[in-house]
């Protein structure tokens, strides 16, 4: 999940997140919806922002490679980070991809709205 050891024990020891099994509702959900957008992938329209950890091993890096490729969005944007794993904002460089997301988010602002 992370590389900062220390991190993980902050997410895992906050008594908010969930640690126990997969719920049944929850994991039929997840596939439901993977398999409709990967039935789909040319009609996702929305601006988009995909983020991920080239090291992740929890989902697949070229799962968000193909919805960044497919989709029909005018304005998306695909950010790999090399050597990262799966929760982001947990790494140690969590600054810099939160600075990645507000800067995205800032240029849609100025693209949608401006």
């Amino acid at each position: 999940m992370s590389r900062d050891p220390e991190q993980l024990i902050a997410k895992y020891g906050d008594p908010l997140v969930y640690t126990g099994p997969l719920r049944i509702r929850t994991g039929s959900e997840i596939l439901r919806i993977t398999s409709y957008l990967q039935r789909n992938l040319e009609r996702v329209t929305i601006p988009f922002l995909v983020m991920h950890g080239t090291k992740d091993q929890v989902t697949d890096p070229f799962a968000s490679q193909d919805l960044y490729r497919y989709a029909a969005s005018e304005h998306k944007s695909l950010k790999l980070y090399d050597g990262y794993l799966h929760d982001l904002l947990f790494e140690p460089e969590w600054v810099d991809v939160a600075q990645d997301i507000i800067d995205w988010m800032d240029h849609m602002f100025n693209i949608i709205i401006m």
